[in-house]
């Protein structure tokens, strides 16, 4: 009998020895694998033929072993393939930018156990910005801290190499952190035709190693993670120019007409007014006469950024189309409309252009105002209120604004005060 726990003991010891150097098998497994051989040495041990040889249990050991080992691995293949089909499916489905981010920091947790976060960050022209992140407590979107220039994240980026860091207590990226950071992290490039995108950074509380099949993992999801963050932002930008004026680089009519409806919404939600301001430029068809398009494109271009670079950040400024520049206001009366229409109007003096040959031309705006629900109830007639209101400020008061009229009432003409 002791023989037969000596004989027993050896065999759990070698396989021990065995299981324990294979990383990829986690630690309830291991306890399954012995469990496993436990019942086929009993079950041997009961049969009539006791005569069991060392070799003979060394075979079985390894036999039970591999066959399990075969078995873990065709598992985690199959767990691996169907989280890609799963990261594939969610990735392509979708072009937002920022909801890929989430749905790559969601399927990072997800991939590797006891992470404790995931961070990207897109890299750009050098620079690292802010992606996405998920702490394990559910915590999203809250980066740690920016990116330093010597750290982790901007060494991945410059050198498009993946970093793993097994203990950042001890590690020189890590000199000088705050004492709270510690436990492992990897830092791994998200790489499309060998341009660097941005850095995923995965990180765990604990000190160590990442396995094999981590790594295999997180590589697999940051060649999806990079194609898709590609195709996201080319969207993006054409997106943009599709919304984009060519000649001012200021949001187009089809951009205007989005805002509209946003705004509209939004106010029907909130019960809260929102303006319109159609503006015109007055003197520019005697700078295409003077000086021809060309330049006339670069007045355009200059004044308009000029304007937009002075609203509020609520603000939104178009080109309408031709010298006619559409202001949107959220949340704005009549009397705030006024208010801010004056300042603009005020502000051609404060502009000016280098015309050739140190010529100087005559440049003002002319506006009309409309407010809804006061002077129309939708986008379209909000438009065609405020039009109408400028197209009789040029005619009877060029240089300053004219209020749109109510269901009844007439345009009032409004001449800003010189308040030099």
């Amino acid at each position: 009998m002791n023989n037969n726990h000596g004989k027993q003991g050896s065999v759990f010891t070698r396989a021990w020895d065995i299981i324990s150097h294979d990383d990829t098998i986690p630690p309830e497994e291991k306890k399954a694998i012995l469990r496993l051989i436990q019942v086929i040495i009993e079950a041997r041990e009961q049969a009539a033929d006791k005569r069991v040889g060392d070799d003979e249990e060394k075979s079985i050991t390894h036999e039970v072993i591999s066959k399990h080992s075969l078995m873990m691995t065709v598992k985690h293949q199959a767990d691996e393939l169907d989280a890609l089909k799963r990261i594939s499916l969610n990735l392509t489905s979708n072009l937002d930018l920022q909801k890929v981010l989430d749905v790559l920091v969601t399927e990072a947790m997800n991939l590797v156990n006891n992470t404790h976060a995931v961070h990207i960050f897109l890299y750009e022209r050098g620079e690292l910005e802010f992606g996405a992140a998920l702490d394990s407590k559910g915590d999203r979107n809250i980066p740690i801290s920016k990116p330093r220039k010597d750290g982790l994240t901007y060494s991945v980026a410059k050198t498009g190499k993946q970093i793993i860091v097994e203990d950042m207590k001890n590690h020189p990226l890590y000199k000088g952190t705050p004492g709270e950071w510690g436990g492992s992290i990897i830092g791994v490039p998200l790489k499309f035709k060998d341009e660097t995108l941005g850095v995923m950074n995965l990180s765990k509380r604990v000190v160590g190693k990442f396995t094999r099949s981590e790594l295999r993992l997180i590589s697999l999801l940051a060649d999806q993670a990079a194609v898709a963050i590609f195709n996201a932002s080319l969207y993006k930008r054409l997106a943009l120019m599709a919304n984009t004026d060519s000649v001012t680089g200021l949001p187009n009519r089809r951009a205007l007409d989005e805002r509209l409806q946003e705004e509209f919404r939004l106010a029907e939600q909130t019960e809260l007014p929102f303006s319109v301001v159609m503006m015109d430029l007055d003197g520019f068809k005697a700078v295409n006469d003077t000086f021809g398009h060309n330049i006339g494109d670069e007045l355009l271009y200059s004044l308009f950024n000029f304007l937009a670079q002075r609203m509020r950040s609520s603000d939104f400024l178009a080109r309408y189309g031709g010298d006619e520049l559409t202001l949107v206001m959220r949340n704005t009366d009549v009397d705030a409309a006024q208010t801010v229409t004056k300042k603009v109007i005020e502000l051609m003096r404060e502009y000016h252009f280098s015309f050739p040959k140190s010529k100087e031309m005559d440049l003002g705006i002319t506006a009309g105002i409309a407010v809804y629900p006061t002077h129309a109830s939708n986008p379209s007639d909000l438009i065609r209120a405020a039009d109408s209101a400028l197209y009789y400020a040029k005619k009877y008061n060029r240089g300053q604004y004219a209020i749109a009229k109510g269901v009844t009432g007439k345009l009032n003409p409004i001449r800003v005060k010189d308040s030099s």
